[in-house]
């Protein structure tokens, strides 16, 4: 079993990454120009972050032998998305240091558990109703208003797992929709713009934020992120005080997307937090002095918390599906290109990114 260690991780020590795909890849590359090795942990195969890893475990998260040797070759293990399962969190969490903690993997993991924790801290959300029932859904519309949207208690990301409701009419077929699960009712809400907050908070309760973005979405899938955002420097205040009120909260460790709405006044509302780096954060790649991807690893390696000012204004475009295969154009028009080396292109896929930078405002 290896001990935990109570201090920094000095380079050469090994940094577990729970999933393979492409944040996993950026963490590694990250940890790799501060001199970590990176151990990827991926059930699938051909795990884009395995191309730039020094180990790679391809098993099951169930697999409680293969957990317990990527732990054994580990001094901290962290994640690259939150629906890790509670009982893969509480295995490695034996023998091993787990950045961030289970709790806070718990809580992101159920929208319910997610809405009741903000509502606890005082923090402003959308009108919420919890349906565990088809008999559940009309009188949680009446509590929520029309039109609203019905989503997935856990799991479903980029769109998945929800269905829009513009009435009572519409219940049923939602109900359908989303597989007949537990879920939850959420209002819609006037907003002006959506934006988020990218948040890191060290071993020693050090905060860095980054200034907040301003997102568009579309069929649910993060489009474009754009810094400056535009918005008033009261909700970007207040924006990154809530942010920072969230990891104070869940003593968190690493770096979390915090995503809100901004509906002119009233107070900033979150719509859900992300216990990982976050793709609204790409931008800080090329326009920040450190990026989101190595404060990740300085938080759970319990290094002192980089500089995160934006040097750059910034505009990240995703690339979905075949927009990668504009990578030529693309290559030529000088951007920061990233492209995430996964097999398959497909519809909806996220496949790269590219941000254009220009002199600060």
């Amino acid at each position: 079993m290896r001990p935990r260690v109570p201090g920094p991780l000095g380079p050469g020590a090994t940094i577990g990454i729970l999933g393979g795909g492409q944040l996993g890849r950026m963490l590694a590359i990250a940890a790799a120009r501060l001199g970590f090795r990176v151990h990827i942990y991926e059930p699938g195969p051909l795990p884009p972050a395995g191309a730039v890893a020094a180990a790679v475990t391809r098993a099951g998260y169930d697999d409680v032998a293969a957990l317990r040797a990527f732990a054994s070759d580990c001094d901290v293990v962290t994640c690259e998305f939150e629906n890790v399962p509670a009982q893969t969190a509480e295995t490695l969490a034996v023998s091993t240091v787990m950045r961030p903690n289970p709790r806070a993997l718990e809580i992101a993991q159920d929208r319910v558990d997610e809405k009741r924790f903000l509502h606890n801290l005082g923090i402003a959300t959308a009108p919420w109703a919890e349906v565990d029932r088809a008999a559940d859904l009309l009188g949680a519309l009446a509590r929520t208003g029309a039109p609203a949207i019905l989503k997935t208690r856990r799991l479903g990301y980029d769109g998945k797992g929800q269905a829009r409701l513009s009435g009572p009419a519409d219940a049923e077929a939602a109900w359908h929709r989303i597989g007949a699960q537990p879920a939850i009712m959420e209002g819609f809400v006037p907003f002006s713009a959506e934006l988020s907050v990218i948040a890191a908070r060290g071993t020693t309760g050090e905060v860095v934020c980054y200034e907040p973005g301003r997102n568009v979405h579309r069929d649910g899938i993060l489009h474009q992120t754009t810094v400056p955002s535009g918005l008033p420097r009261g909700v970007l205040q207040d924006a990154v005080l809530v942010a920072g009120k969230i990891l104070n909260a869940l003593d968190y460790v690493g770096v979390m997307g915090v995503e809100m709405f901004h509906v002119p006044g009233k107070p900033v509302m979150v719509n859900e937090i992300a216990p990982r780096v976050h793709n609204s954060g790409h931008w800080t790649i090329e326009a920040c002095v450190v990026d989101q991807f190595e404060q990740h690893i300085r938080a759970v390696a319990g290094w002192p918390l980089g500089d995160g000012s934006r040097h750059s204004d910034a505009v990240m475009t995703n690339l979905i599906g075949d927009e990668i295969d504009d990578w030529p154009r693309l290559a030529a028009e000088g951007g920061g290109l990233h492209i995430y080396g996964k097999a398959e292109t497909r519809p909806g896929r996220k496949m790269g990114h590219v941000t254009r930078i220009g002199p600060r405002r």
